[in-house]
């Protein structure tokens, strides 16, 4: 028969081993740390109806016009995978359906957004109208606008990113680009 004061001491000792262990803790997710350049604009002015600044970081890339109206451009950062993309279309009496069309786009999103606030512009001195779409959460397009005189010109943007959305790694990104479409939005002119 066993001692009983050596099989307590052994139960101890088992026990204290056991229990002391520390459960073992995945790591915590990371990412990639971005470095963004200065900021610095240059002007486009070229053969379309409007001008405006955009980052020296990023080129203007004519892109393919799915609908056969207007001008579509892009101003690419190809470093960050991202896209600011930009549609001109002269307006003809159909105001209203370009600006419901941009709203219905913007809030397309709302299934995957935490929130969509909306900026308005208002620059009478140089007859620039619109509404920004600030659509926060995991949604494909962070950014939506819509530029007018009311009269001739319309433009609609989104900045967007060639990658699967995730708040909280695009978060920087996100931030850092959108003072770029604001730069955008307040430089631009009509011709």
């Amino acid at each position: 028969m066993p001692n009983p004061k050596s099989l307590l001491i052994s139960s101890l000792l088992v026990f204290l081993l056991v229990s002391c262990a520390d459960e073992p803790v995945p790591k915590p997710r990371g990412y990639f740390r971005l470095t963004f350049p200065e900021k610095q604009y240059r002007l486009l002015d070229t053969i379309y109806p409007f001008t405006f600044e955009y980052p020296v970081y990023g080129t203007i890339v004519k892109e393919r016009n799915r609908d056969g109206e207007g001008e579509w451009i892009s101003v690419a950062f190809p470093k960050y995978k991202a896209k600011i993309h930009l549609s001109y279309k002269d307006i003809s009496n159909n105001l209203n359906q370009l600006t419901e069309d941009a709203r219905t786009l913007a809030y397309k999103h709302t299934y995957k957004a935490d929130a969509i606030d909306e900026m308005v512009f208002d620059n009478p001195e140089k007859n620039v109208y619109g509404i920004l779409y600030d659509i926060r959460g995991n949604s494909a397009s962070s950014i939506q606008f819509y530029l007018t005189d009311s009269s001739r010109h319309y433009i609609r943007g989104a900045l967007y990113f060639r990658c699967e959305p995730n708040k909280d790694s695009l978060a920087p990104a996100v931030d850092f680009f959108t003072k770029d479409v604001i730069h955008l939005i307040e430089t631009l002119r009509w011709k």
